[in-house]
């Protein structure tokens, strides 16, 4: 009952955003009593808690698979793109922007999280672009896995990119466009051309 609590308020927290909805909107969806749901999780801060760390390993479980499979670092990220895009429905501003708000708490632990998550994918990323000859040889690693993370989240600033100019989608593909075309070798460009020819919106 836990796992389907988490599933169902995961899809709500979502689609509605963590302060909008409430835990009697998770108990009739599932069809329960909101005793059930406090059997499990004491208070809503525990089941948002709950929720945005399960989808978090979640995530990085897809991104670990993608990683291994692919067939070099620019096909990578573009998976990884397209694989964080559908498992956040799109990543509407409005959730993460009340976790923030209402639990920041809880925020300010999941981006620990993604930082050292992201900078440790990253890295290894760079280090097989290198290896491969896709990317240069002289960039520096650790401070270009920095910028990434800085970079992935600052477009998320709806003060700096509104939402009603900039979809999620438009951002994403832009930035990875961005730092790809700065990191690159002419191999890696010609691959990169194609990902650009084929993923642009």
């Amino acid at each position: 009952m836990r796992e389907k609590i988490i599933h169902k308020a995961s899809e709500l927290f979502l689609t509605l955003g963590f302060k909008s909805v409430t835990m009697d909107d998770i108990a009739n969806a599932l069809g329960i009593s909101k005793k059930t749901i406090y059997v499990h999780f004491n208070n809503k801060t525990k089941l948002v808690e709950a929720v945005t760390f399960t989808l978090f390993e979640n995530i990085c479980d897809g991104i670990d698979c993608i990683c291994s499979d692919a067939n070099n670092p620019i096909e990578e990220l573009y998976d990884i793109k397209m694989f964080v895009m559908q498992h956040l429905k799109n990543e509407q501003a409005s959730p993460i922007f009340q976790l923030k708000k209402y639990y920041p708490n809880i925020h300010d632990a999941l981006k620990t999280r993604q930082f050292e998550k992201m900078h440790q994918s990253v890295s290894e990323s760079l280090t097989k672009g290198i290896e491969t000859k896709l990317f240069r040889s002289n960039i520096d690693i650790d401070f270009i896995a920095r910028l990434y993370f800085n970079g992935m989240t600052g477009i998320k600033d709806e003060a700096i990119f509104p939402r009603h100019k900039f979809s999620m989608e438009y951002l994403i593909e832009n930035f990875l466009e961005y730092h790809l075309r700065a990191i690159v070798t002419e191999k890696g460009f010609t691959i990169l051309n194609t990902f650009i020819t084929k993923n642009q919106s």
